[in-house]
């Protein structure tokens, strides 16, 4: 029984980890009911069948790995497909684009038309290669520091250079998004750097599947309102969508 016990927590903690991309020991163990010390165990052992990986303070999926990955190591990757495409039509010639990272912007990147030319800034070193196998496509990382928990630039440097910046438009993947506790995740400099992201663009779309829908992490980066596009895998007349369109955001 308790073994049973323990593998359905390990599956639990496995979706949530899909589904949220990266969370915390202390989330985990409230979500579950147990200790951080179970919490530590269960994901040494899914760190150690390589279904995760470790980060400080909690773990994240194994498809957000730096290490070359397949479609097949993606969660709900076929949703992430239809988000990806959906978010092309954003997209005009000559535009100046800041840019997120994760599994769902990399789905985007990989279906951008070669023939397209514009001005990529990304804080997010695999999008940044990513996009460099685009040949009309210039690309912008910039610098300061890597931080281990989102895998993306951080810190003063960015943060002076985004504050020079007029994009277009900003797109990026999210942790979390509801409609009246907004956009939210779990780490404070990765909701800085994000804050920053999106005072320097015109226009800002969120791409996260349904599963994301509904859910609060511990900070919030911005309200739902302050958005100008949600892009989700659903038809935009689901049900599951009613609570967001009660605002100015348009539902794609």
């Amino acid at each position: 029984m308790v073994a049973l016990l323990k593998k359905e927590r390990k599956s639990q903690i496995l979706k949530h980890i899909n589904i949220h991309s990266k969370v915390t020991f202390n989330e985990l163990a409230e979500m579950l009911k147990v200790s951080e010390d179970t919490i530590r165990r269960d994901l040494a052992e899914l760190s150690d069948s390589g279904e995760i990986l470790r980060i400080r303070g909690g773990a994240m999926s194994a498809g957000n790995m730096f290490i070359s990955k397949t479609s097949k190591t993606t969660y709900a990757f076929e949703k992430k497909q239809v988000i990806a495409k959906k978010a092309l039509e954003l997209l005009n010639e000559g535009m100046i684009i800041l840019i997120g990272g994760g599994t769902t912007i990399d789905e985007f990147v990989k279906i951008i038309p070669d023939n397209f030319r514009a001005t990529f800034i990304t804080i997010n070193p695999v999008t940044s290669l990513e996009l460099l196998e685009k040949p009309n496509i210039e690309t912008i990382i910039l610098g300061g520091k890597l931080s281990s928990y989102s895998q993306t630039v951080v810190g003063g440097e960015a943060f002076s250079r985004l504050a020079e910046i007029k994009a277009d438009l900003c797109i990026m993947g999210t942790n979390a998004v509801d409609a009246t506790e907004g956009i939210t995740d779990l780490d404070w400099e990765s909701v800085e750097i994000k804050k920053a992201m999106f005072k320097a663009a015109k226009k800002v779309a969120i791409l996260a599947i349904s599963e994301k829908l509904n859910s609060v992490k511990r900070l919030r980066i911005c309200h739902f309102e302050d958005i100008d596009f949600l892009i989700t895998e659903l038809n935009p007349s689901e049900n599951r969508l009613l609570n967001y369109k009660n605002s100015s955001v348009q539902i794609l």
